[in-house]
């Protein structure tokens, strides 16, 4: 088990990208401790993990909160628990369809400002708690807008650009005393909340042309964010810092939407 004896806070993790990064720390061997703005999903997760024979708190936090944020960090280092790893997957609120020139300034803004504040809230809580050890990871996701122009994304496609840029920013303050900082991308998956809520309303022609886009002609599983995620907190990635890792089946190299795949006869 790569993570065996880590202590990883996860934010969000009631939604499904933050639950199943969650579920694949805590079989790895991490004390996952689980938090969401709601107590329900967060303590129903918690239930699961801890009846596979594995490890898992839960608490009501609002990681828009610095003073809610503190004080559950404040309260794990009291426990004596290290903070090893901090993952941040809470939404943020973004309203995507709408072309640019005819979205409401609140619609553009809110993502971007919900981004940028909980991000930092989180990381610069973990930040300071990994310093004093020398060691820790922050991690974030963001999506395929953040690496390539994406139409129609509104404010998501910044807050992207912008999550990543702080990921970088922070790995170049925090390296010198052992922490790292990663993103990682994704190109959506399907088994999210977002992608079935997506398809319940009638988007299955949307979701199509993203997977289409990919160059593997598919979309990252919610599984394989997680597993990269595992990877990067891992010893085995501890050379990786200050960079996004790409897991969006190579849509932000190029849109390949022209490239058809071709049947070859032997």
């Amino acid at each position: 088990m790569i993570l065996e004896n880590k202590n990883a806070i996860i934010y969000g993790a009631g939604r499904s990208l933050g639950g199943a990064v969650a579920l694949a720390m805590a079989k790895e061997g991490a004390k996952v401790f689980l938090t969401g703005d709601r107590l329900k999903p967060v303590k129903e997760l918690a239930e699961k993990i801890n009846q596979n024979g594995e490890n898992a708190e839960f608490a009501q936090v609002d990681a828009l909160d610095e003073d809610q944020v503190n004080s559950y960090i404040s309260n794990l280092i009291t426990r004596q628990h290290a903070l090893d790893i901090c993952f941040n997957a809470i939404g943020i609120q973004d309203v995507q369809g709408t072309p640019l020139i005819e979205m409401e300034l609140d619609d553009f803004v809110r993502p971007i400002i919900t981004a940028m504040k909980t991000q930092f809230i989180t990381a610069r809580a973990a930040g300071k708690v990994m310093k004093k050890q020398g060691c820790g990871i922050i991690l974030s996701l963001t999506a395929s807008p953040g690496g390539i122009g994406y139409a129609y994304t509104g404010g998501f496609g910044p807050a992207c650009c912008a999550i990543e840029s702080l990921m970088t920013n922070l790995a170049t303050e925090l390296g010198p005393f052992g922490v790292r900082a990663v993103n990682i991308r994704s190109a959506g998956s399907p088994g999210s909340r977002v992608f079935k809520a997506t398809l319940a309303n009638g988007g299955k022609e949307f979701i199509e042309k993203i997977k289409n886009d990919t160059m593997l002609k598919q979309l990252p599983l919610m599984e394989d964010i997680a597993h990269t995620a595992v990877f990067l907190a891992s010893a085995k990635a501890n050379k990786i810092t200050g960079c996004t890792v790409d897991v969006t089946c190579g849509t932000t190299q190029a849109l390949n939407y022209k490239v058809t795949p071709i049947a070859f006869v032997s």
